[in-house]
């Protein structure tokens, strides 16, 4: 990995509930495909990219199990451990750039803390987000570059 891309805030979005001083670590199960194992811990330098990733990450929970709780959506502020690179996933030809700041590491995350005033998405930009992610995911030639 080449040396740091962005100089932070850094924010991470997920459905867990975690305190200050915890480690996000590579090696849990892909949100949107939970038969790939992560090889990477992904986190965003916009709020509301890390937002969306925790909304998804809840909506996804839910639709995998309508009788499970999967916690609320959550947004914390962290700071990379080691060093990280442009999420491939993002970053191609179709967003050069970078647009959506986001970043990935084999590096733990360190939480700073919860962030409380996190922009939420409506009910109906939720449920377009989610129709694009089983579009993308029903697509057999999608992949997470892991």
């Amino acid at each position: 990995m080449s040396p740091a891309p962005h100089p932070g805030p850094f924010f991470h979005g997920t459905r867990a509930d975690l305190r200050a001083g915890d480690l996000l670590t590579a090696g849990r199960r892909s949100n949107y495909r939970p038969e790939v194992v992560m090889n990477h811990v992904y986190f965003t330098a916009l709020v509301d990219g890390a937002g969306l990733a925790a909304e998804l990450a809840v909506a996804l929970a839910r639709q995998a199990d309508p009788a499970a709780d999967p916690g609320a959506p959550r947004v914390y502020r962290v700071e990379p451990t080691g060093p990280f690179e442009e999420d491939p996933n993002v970053t191609d030809e179709k967003y050069p750039g970078n647009p959506t700041l986001s970043y990935r590491s084999t590096a733990p995350l360190r939480v700073l803390g919860e962030v409380a005033d996190w922009p939420r998405l409506t009910p109906q930009a939720l449920r377009a987000w989610q129709e694009r992610l089983a579009a993308l995911l029903a697509d057999e030639r999608a992949e997470i570059v892991n």
